[in-house]
């Protein structure tokens, strides 16, 4: 019997066809002989206790001036379906949310959903790295102004950032002078209803942010070094950064170790760790990417391995 794989995206007339990991894994699906069925986050709604999609039947061709044909959009329950990769971009808002709690429906129905619902809930990006302090530089959680002002003076050399952020967005260094440091915890804290993170500055980030790809526990051989241009502290391939590949170093390695017994505990099949020098600063769950760049210098297949994991897991 043909899988029958959904995939719930963001438009995919918009996507960057060079770089979209989405997009590949589609190809791996398409390869496997799988039927394939495309959503938008929009298209869920729930009917009588039925959660359902307005989805279309999607074949995808590695053309850079059209890389996908879809047919005709019809109202279709997600439980018959076999597989949903949910591939919404960040941030995690309400819509997420509500989107996480639709497709748990259809896990309850025996559809499998990567990554995990509950995990996906359960793991805020920023703050799921902090479950290993080990391997993660000093860091601080909180909306208090003054407890942000004590971690500046402390450091001298800090980064504040959003919880909720994607791609880079709103990330501030401060520096020892505190230029500006008061407007930005306010506009950061939203005068203190809202809270953020603080960490310790890492000035092996001109060396790049490492990505790392997990895939049912078991990590891809190399990293992606996105590395900052232009005078930028971000090295996000959304701010510009250069992407490169990198061996992985003993450290990289025994921060998987730390991180991969509770990630398969989860049941997250498809995660992104960022490394700065030989610090973990973020685990990325709901939309992990670099899946192409990986492949392009070193001759992977990332998207298949994820495909082989998924087959595994589907009843015989």
């Amino acid at each position: 019997m043909t899988v029958k794989i959904g995939v719930v995206m963001d438009p995919i007339e918009s996507i960057s066809y060079y770089k979209d990991s989405t997009l590949a894994m589609l190809w791996a699906a398409q390869r496997k002989g799988w039927q394939i069925f495309y959503m938008e986050q929009s298209s869920l709604f729930l009917r009588d206790g039925v959660v359902q999609g307005r989805m279309a039947p999607l074949s995808v061709v590695m053309d850079p001036d059209g890389w996908f044909e879809r047919g005709e959009y019809s109202d279709t329950p997600l439980n018959e379906l076999d597989v949903i990769l949910n591939r919404v971009d960040p941030p995690f808002d309400n819509e997420f949310l509500y989107t996480t709690q639709l497709l748990a429906l259809a896990e309850r129905d025996g559809v499998l959903v990567t990554n995990n619902t509950q995990a996906v809930r359960n793991f805020n990006e920023k703050l799921f790295a902090t479950h290993f302090a080990q391997c993660t530089p000093p860091v601080l959680v909180t909306r208090n102004a003054d407890q942000l002002r004590a971690f500046h003076a402390e450091h001298g050399d800090v980064i504040f950032k959003p919880l909720d952020g994607m791609g880079g967005s709103s990330i501030y260094r401060i520096g020892a002078d505190g230029l500006n440091l008061g407007v930005i915890i306010e506009t950061l804290t939203q005068f203190g209803g809202q809270m953020i993170m603080a960490q310790k500055y890492i000035p092996e980030i001109k060396d790049g942010d490492k990505r790392i790809l997990i895939v049912d526990g078991e990590v891809v051989p190399y990293a992606l070094a996105r590395i900052p241009q232009g005078g930028e502290t971000r090295g996000n391939l959304a701010a510009g950064g250069r992407a490169e590949g990198r061996e992985m170093s003993d450290r990289d390695r025994w921060i998987c170790e730390q991180v991969i017994p509770t990630i398969k505990e989860s049941g997250l099949l498809f995660v992104g760790l960022d490394v700065i020098g030989d610090y973990l600063t973020e685990i990325n769950v709901t939309c992990p990417t670099c899946i192409r760049q990986l492949d392009e210098q070193f001759g992977l297949d990332i998207a298949m391995q994820l495909m082989d994991a998924i087959e595994r897991r589907l009843p015989a």
